[in-house]
């Protein structure tokens, strides 16, 4: 069974994202169409590391394909957006809704030192212009900040120990980021959760320390909000 469900993934994962080229608008319609949620949970974890599938306005329905392209419309332009923001790494991923998201993350080199929860200027230089120039031309989007950390362990703690100060660090990480956002003039109805995942979910290898940097790092998801798929439903996103 377990065989029978990863070949299933697989499947799924090559239908929705064969041809590197396609944009969200192109994605937005075939997933609308008809995917349905599930797949959408399916496919949206598998492109946010876990994550994806954790995001997404409660709407109850399935999204019908024009609703699809037109949020994938506006989910192309907010990435292309969030692409000049300078060691922001931008990828597109599928929410709950099987609707298109922007997954934008920042990493350690850009955000904090090793241990710590504290911006660097430069991290406040990329905030200050992700809030500017991203999150608020896109005001309909809901925002989720997930925070990570590597598996390093802390000097006189368990290995128990340091798992819960590693998570307690991303919580730390990922309200650190929010919190300076908002003070950049982010909307706080705009931003729906701020997570701590401490060591879950790394995207590179904890033995070397190149890898240790990229699992340091806050991820923020821009999906479509409630508001933005009635619009799109309706026929009246702009």
């Amino acid at each position: 069974m377990k065989k029978m469900n990863s070949m299933a993934i697989l499947l799924s994962a090559c239908l929705v994202f064969s041809g590197c080229g396609m944009t969200n608008t192109a994605k937005g319609g075939m997933i609308g169409a008809g995917s349905g949620a599930a797949l959408g949970a399916l496919i949206g974890g598998i492109a946010g590391h876990g994550k994806g599938a954790a995001i997404g306005a409660a709407v109850g329905a399935v999204v019908g394909t024009g609703a699809g392209v037109l949020i994938g419309k506006k989910m192309d332009k907010a990435a292309a957006q969030a692409e000049q923001i300078e060691g922001a790494q931008v990828e597109q991923v599928t929410d709950n809704n099987g609707l298109q998201a922007v997954k934008v993350t920042f990493d350690s080199g850009i955000l904090f030192n090793t241990s710590s929860a504290t911006l660097s200027t430069s991290a406040k230089s990329a905030l200050s212009k992700f809030a500017n120039n991203v999150l608020n031309q896109n005001k309909d989007m809901d925002v989720a900040i997930y925070g990570y950390t590597d598996n390093t362990g802390w000097k006189n703690s368990t290995a128990e120990q340091s798992r819960q100060k590693n998570l307690d660090l991303s919580q730390e990480r990922a309200q650190s980021v929010s919190s300076y956002l908002l003070a950049c003039g982010a909307s706080s109805s705009q931003i729906k959760s701020v997570t701590g995942m401490g060591e879950e979910n790394p995207v590179a290898d904890n033995s070397t320390a190149a890898g240790r940097q990229e699992n340091r790092r806050v991820e923020v998801y821009m999906y479509a909000s409630q508001q933005m798929i009635q619009q799109a439903e309706a026929g009246t996103l702009q």
